[in-house]
């Protein structure tokens, strides 16, 4: 319990440090754009991969588990839609971007500070937790709901993909059903659960890289942690957003 409280008085004093007022603003322009491309643009690929084949996935196993005669035909492209929309693309997405992405953050910076070049930061007076953590939590808030979108559009095109090349339904049946009493803000809720998740990512793997204390094997153990913890957190927050929105 005492440990779990100083870890997160350290994490919000962290988070103090991040969130002050930068020395020069072009230079954390400059990075907060290599963050997008590191971080967001090389993540589209996986995203993409992931949700094509869980579409497809989703769009089979209810297809084959919950066919009724006593349910209409649509019932399958509407549960389909309501899956990919409200969970996996906004959890499910971001559990597995807490694997690659919160990863390449902890490692990142934790070589950096046990190779001193974090010292060496602050020594020329730069604050080296905003300039090294703050870049990554906006590119990441900014980029995530486009991943997200990204992969409602990929599952979408999975649950076709069985239809046009697998067989399994008729391609009208599944249309009608993820058109079926649409609701935006559905979208929304995804995209405004997504940018918690970003956050939760960022900072906490961001924290344990920056605490790391130690040689290489810390750094390992460090990126390790931050996947467990983020993956607790999103949970924990997806429950909680969930119940709120």
């Amino acid at each position: 319990m005492i440990k779990g409280l100083t870890t997160l008085g350290r994490y919000l004093s962290l988070m103090g440090q991040v969130f002050s007022k930068p020395e020069r603003i072009k230079v954390y322009f400059k990075e907060f754009i290599r963050e997008i491309a590191t971080l967001g643009v090389d993540s589209i690929g996986i995203v993409v991969l992931i949700s094509l084949f869980i579409g497809a996935v989703i769009t089979i196993q209810i297809k084959l588990n919950i066919e009724s005669p006593w349910m209409p035909r649509w019932t399958v492209g509407y549960v389909t839609r309501e899956i990919l929309v409200l969970e996996f693309s906004s959890s499910i997405m971001c559990l597995i971007l807490a694997g690659k992405v919160g990863s390449n953050i902890a490692s990142e910076i934790g070589t950096m500070r046990v190779t001193q070049q974090i010292d060496a930061l602050e020594i020329m007076g730069v604050n080296s937790a905003c300039y090294l953590i703050l870049p990554k939590v906006l590119a990441l808030m900014v980029f995530i709901p486009l991943l997200v979108t990204f992969g409602i559009i990929a599952g979408i095109l999975g649950a076709y993909a069985t239809c046009w090349f697998g067989g399994i339904m008729n391609a009208t049946d599944l249309e009608a059903g993820l058109q079926y009493e649409f609701k935006e803000w559905y979208i929304w809720c995804s995209f405004i659960k997504s940018i918690f998740f970003a956050f939760i990512i960022a900072s906490v793997s961001a924290y344990f890289g920056y605490t790391v204390k130690g040689g290489s094997n810390e750094v390992g153990k460090a990126s390790t942690d931050s996947v467990v913890c983020c993956s607790v957190l999103i949970l924990f927050a997806d429950l909680v957003l969930t119940n709120l929105l």
